[in-house]
């Protein structure tokens, strides 16, 4: 059984997130850098983690890694790797290149000599003059850091935060990745009721909900390797069927979600339908003032507008003082607030736990209020109660 050195990439701040959910589908001995989890796995494993990481960004294969200060080493070492055992005779070669504090640094150079090196070794093995590339895509990803080299083929092809079950979108999304490891960063669990009172397209409870239901992120999507002879159709069918197989149907309603704003309202359920997770969600029109909190021992996690999205910072404000007069009254609540409003704390209060994650090219904070442990009995699993 072949093993290949997979790297699992995410953003800064997200890293043992990823690590935890690795650790889940069975994995161990993985290397984390900023970044980026390296680990060992197999064909069946590249499409494993493709379909469940809820987290990360991408899932690539580590091709090659050495040191190079010109383009002559550059070309060598990249010639010597034997791609005609990753991609097939008539792929579509795509490079992307970084490089950072090295001597090489000429990115259009860069892409072009490792490009050239690949179709040099696929034609002398092929005994062609050319290559067609009017097959599958093949992205790889050449980076230069100090003027060490590491090669990646990507294998996800489309960010792993597309899902598929986004038919309708809102002004600033929240990514579905980013949110999955918002969840996972606080204290909920099926067994507790979430609410999220400014859920936009309704991404934080949709995540939760396929957490909840067991519904692997990717299951419905294609990746790049979908075209890829290195991965058997067999392999990909059979871990998908093994998916379908794990999925909870029996999950009571436990999920509310409500916005001000009736759009949003309207996407959050239709990509929550797209999701098959409307039926465990509670969707509502309404003001996170006139919410009903009476539920105990709940989980807040929301992601409230900010200068970003309403544009004035008055408005902000006033909106942060509001949460702070209604949140504080809730003293059995585990409340989770992301936000890039710097002085939150000051207007809300000083936080059990702060996290600093980026949020794309935002700098943004993961505040979290934890609260008591809720009593053995209280488990909406007992009970299959409405929300209100």
């Amino acid at each position: 059984m072949n093993q290949y050195t997979l790297i699992a990439t995410t953003p800064f701040g997200l890293e043992a997130v990823v690590k935890r959910e690795l650790t889940h589908l069975g994995f161990s001995s993985m290397q984390v850098e900023n970044g980026i989890i390296r680990f060992l796995g197999t064909k069946r494993d590249i499409v494993r983690c493709n379909i469940w990481l809820r987290s990360a960004d991408r899932v690539y294969i580590e091709i090659t890694k050495f040191k190079a200060t010109t383009f002559d080493q550059l070309y060598d070492e990249i010639k010597r790797v034997h791609w005609q055992n990753y991609i097939d005779k008539d792929g579509k070669i795509l490079l992307d290149a970084i490089s950072v504090k090295s001597k090489l640094y000429s990115l259009r150079d860069i892409q072009k000599i490792s490009k050239k090196a690949i179709a040099d070794r696929l034609m002398f093995f092929q005994k062609a003059n050319w290559l067609s590339e009017k097959g599958a895509l093949y992205r790889v990803r050449v980076t230069i850091h100090k003027d060490f080299v590491t090669v990646w083929l990507d294998s996800s092809g489309d960010g792993l935060h597309k899902r598929g079950y986004r038919v309708q979108t809102v002004e600033a999304p929240l990514k579905e990745t980013l949110a999955a490891a918002l969840i996972q960063l606080s204290f909920w669990n099926p067994s507790r009721f979430l609410y999220d009172v400014f859920c936009g397209s309704g991404t934080i409870p949709i995540e939760a909900a396929l957490m909840a239901k067991n519904i692997a992120p990717g299951l419905t999507r294609d990746f790049a390797f979908n075209n890829w002879s290195l991965i058997p159709q067999d392999v990909i069918k059979d871990v998908k069927k093994e998916a379908y197989q794990g999925i909870k149907h029996d999950v009571k309603q436990m999920i509310y979600a409500s916005d001000i704003n009736t759009r949003n309202l309207e996407a959050a359920k239709q990509n929550a339908i797209e999701a098959g997770v409307d039926d465990i969600i509670q969707f509502s029109v309404r003001d996170f003032r006139e919410v009903d909190y009476q539920r105990p021992y709940a989980v807040l996690i929301t992601n409230p507008p900010y200068g970003e999205r309403l544009l004035q910072e008055r408005e902000v404000i006033d909106l942060t003082k509001d949460m702070k007069k209604i949140f504080s009254q809730l003293h059995t609540w585990n409340l989770n607030v992301f936000t890039s409003m710097k002085q939150f704390e000051k207007l809300f209060k000083t936080a059990d736990r702060r996290r600093k994650i980026y949020n794309g090219r935002i700098e943004s904070w993961y505040y979290q209020y934890k609260g008591p442990k809720p009593p053995a009995k209280e488990s909406n699993n007992e009970t299959k109660t409405k929300l209100d």
